[in-house]
């Protein structure tokens, strides 16, 4: 990492949708900009493999996954320097970078930080989620993205939310089976969507949603409103257990589950810099506190797309892009007047982009069930800590999260929380009768990923580089 700048004025960490607009717009101005990102190469989980994929013909992906090589291609003539297959795990409130490539680790200092970390899946512990074949739909794309590779024998697609039923329609486009989707959407969130739909049939989703879906449910066999799932096998996955609302229970054949309830903002990296964070009612989930440009409550630390609360690709897109005019504004490339002008078309946009988002966030909203799982499921998986033991320790007096580290080591494990973290919020909020804006979240610290000590030893010896960034 010798060819690095000693320090950048601006430096984004995420190469997906909202990391390549705003490094793109920031390194076009002049403003030494540097793109860290952990995959090898640009388009984050979206537009993941938009380069490389061997997925070749186009219509199997869709149009949406294409726009992403709009975005890559004038990031590489924007000037910015990119730095792929390189792990950040650490992020300063003095905007030092602790991060990892090529078996080495380094501090690379920077004036302004965009996170652009986005989203990850929702967890969803059913019983039996830890056997070998049950996998997230995310996974499963990224399989499809990157290798061309789906599932064979008996596919079982279970959950909610729009990337289940996208996964479907990819998976058919190339040609793969699939046995049946059980649809875990409950049927009281189309009571509490309805009211939003007006806006909803004003946006871009509501055509080609509706088609999309036309075509999955013509093709394949979906049963609604499924109320409990259980994966069962013997060292892996053989069939699922459902019930229905009407309390029917039923029993179907699975060599491959793929499970999805949604997406969640991906805030490990904030949590730990010292982000101020909030509790999203709506989305079920704990988001970063941004204004209007995704500053957070650290100074020169911004955070944009859906690391800031999930709005979809293309309004990640425009708010990397209002970010980066913020930082330049911060930099002193421009003045307030001249930022405010030039965010105009892109809060245009964004408003565009975000139209239809509460209709979606209140439908996919997952049943209490699956958030808050019965005693018997794995809630964390690195250290196989189940929901029960859980809630024995709120039995005991534990009250929050951070306390279940000392009893359970739940958020421990190289997770670092990302697999258990809004399950054991839930589970502990749902024993003690309270919200989970009381309960809180994990305090996290670096460093956020799994690092050896090869790479700390390879850090700087100069005790005042080791300290802002060492864990402890």
């Amino acid at each position: 990492m010798t060819d690095l700048k000693n320090r950048y004025d601006l430096a984004v960490i995420g190469a997906g949708p909202a990391g390549l607009a705003a490094a793109t717009l920031a390194a076009k101005r002049g403003v030494s900009t540097v793109l860290l990102d952990e995959q090898a190469a640009p388009g984050g989980q979206i537009y993941r493999a938009v380069t490389q994929t061997p997925v070749r013909n186009p219509s199997v992906l869709g149009t949406d996954y294409w726009h992403g090589a709009d975005l890559v291609g004038p990031f590489r003539d924007s000037g910015a320097e990119y730095l792929p297959s390189s792990t950040v795990w650490s992020v300063s409130r003095s905007l030092e970078i602790g991060l990892s490539r090529e078996g080495a680790a380094r501090i690379l200092p920077a004036r302004h930080i965009i996170l652009a970390t986005g989203a990850l899946e929702r967890p969803f512990p059913i019983p039996g989620w830890t056997l070998p074949g049950v996998m997230g739909a995310g996974a499963a794309q990224i399989l499809l993205k990157t290798s061309g590779l789906v599932a064979s024998g008996n596919v079982v697609l279970a959950g909610t939310g729009p990337l289940l039923w996208l996964l479907a329609w990819q998976y058919l486009r190339a040609g793969a089976r699939i046995d049946t989707i059980l649809d875990t959407t409950p049927r009281e969130n189309w009571r509490q969507a309805m009211p939003h739909m007006t806006t909803f049939l004003r946006s871009g989703y509501i055509g080609k949603g509706l088609k999309l879906l036309l075509e999955v449910r013509r093709k394949v066999k979906v049963i609604d409103n499924v109320t409990s799932l259980r994966a069962e096998g013997d060292g892996r996955v053989q069939s699922v257990l459902f019930r229905r609302g009407d309390g029917a229970e039923q029993r179907i054949p699975a060599d491959t589950l793929l499970l999805h309830q949604g997406v969640i903002p991906n805030i490990n990296l904030a949590n730990a810099t010292g982000c101020a964070q909030a509790w999203d009612e709506t989305q079920r989930c704990w988001v970063p506190t941004v204004d209007a440009w995704g500053a957070t409550s650290v100074e020169g630390v911004s955070i944009a797309g859906d690391g800031a609360g999930i709005g979809g690709a293309l309004a990640a897109e425009h708010r990397g892009r209002l970010a980066a005019l913020d930082a330049l504004h911060r930099l002193g490339r421009m003045d307030r007047a001249q930022r405010d002008r030039e965010a105009a078309p892109h809060r245009e946009a964004l408003e565009k982009a975000e139209r239809g988002r509460v209709f979606l966030d209140t439908l996919y909203r997952p049943g209490k069930d699956f958030r808050v799982p019965q005693d018997d499921t794995i809630v964390c998986r690195c250290e196989e800590v189940t929901a029960g033991q859980v809630r024995d320790a709120v039995k005991l007096g534990v009250s929050g999260p951070n306390q279940t580290k000392s009893f359970l080591r739940c958020g421990m494990g190289p997770c670092q929380g990302r697999l258990c973290g809004p399950t054991v919020v839930e589970v502990i909020a749902d024993a003690r009768g309270v919200s989970p804006a009381e309960v809180g979240y994990y305090r996290l610290r670096p460093p956020v990923k799994p690092i050896t000590l090869a790479e700390l030893a390879s850090l700087p010896k100069r005790e005042d580089e080791i300290a802002a960034v060492a864990p402890h």
